[in-house]
């Protein structure tokens, strides 16, 4: 399904993402790719990847052997070919599927990183968005927090690292799902907007069958004195350079 407005959003490095109204990208999603650190030898896959933005962020930085994006937008995943086809990588595939519905189009058990900026509402949290694909985005209607967990840990080899980003509220129920399924919490990181303030985001890594032992990273600030801090200014690096 090819969308009305498709716009290019430069990533630095010459590298770009196609996004459109229904699929774009935030902070949560550049945050996400940099807590995953991907390596260059890594066979991820992102579930619910939408424009492709975090496959395609650590592609820019040289880093995966293979990428693959799961979604069940067809708009998505048609941004996500058309990225790819235009800066000609051989090593990214765009997947249309229901994440419960994956066999036979993405191997399992095989692969290092799996990672997911999923929607942060439950299925009855709050007011639906009338645009049913906002909508999908941003509520659990057609996977849930359990269905994401459970996907992924099928999808990882042992000791293969799944990194997610939730909402604070969310986070034990993220914890104990991720140790049902046999992927251990071993990082987690809290992102607040500056000092003083709650954090809004939460940054978890688990690992498949791997022993307890919960490390907790300082608390990334993205403000100080109302300018980004040096870190986010780092992490940001090259995709804020594109705009200089």
């Amino acid at each position: 399904m090819e969308p009305q407005l498709i716009k290019k959003e430069p990533l630095g490095k010459d590298f770009f993402i196609n996004v459109s109204k229904h699929h774009t990208f935030g902070t949560d999603a550049v945050l996400l790719s940099h807590f995953a650190c991907a390596k260059k030898n890594d066979s991820m896959v992102d579930i619910g990847t939408g424009c492709g933005i975090i496959p395609f962020l650590m592609l820019r930085d040289g880093n995966l052997k293979s990428a693959t994006g799961v979604d069940i937008s067809e708009e998505a995943i048609f941004l996500a070919e058309k990225t790819s086809k235009e800066l000609k990588l051989d090593n990214f595939k765009a997947v249309c599927s229901d994440l419960n519905d994956l066999k036979g189009k993405v191997d399992f058990g095989c692969h290092t990183l799996v990672t997911c900026n999923p929607p942060y509402k439950a299925p009855l949290g709050g007011l639906k968005n009338e645009d049913k694909i906002h909508a999908a985005a941003r509520h659990e209607i057609f996977c849930t927090l359990e269905d994401i967990v459970a996907v992924a840990a099928r999808l990882l080899k042992t000791s293969g690292r799944f990194c997610v980003c939730h909402r604070p509220e969310r986070l034990a129920e993220l914890m104990s799902l991720m140790s049902r399924y046999g992927v251990e919490p071993k990082r987690l990181r809290l992102v607040a907007k500056s000092v003083g303030n709650e954090p809004w985001l939460v940054l978890v890594e688990g690992k498949r069958s791997a022993n307890i032992g919960l490390r907790i990273e300082p608390t990334l600030y993205v403000y100080k004195n109302g300018e980004l801090t040096d870190e986010m200014i780092n992490i940001y690096g090259k995709y804020k350079e594109a705009y200089l």
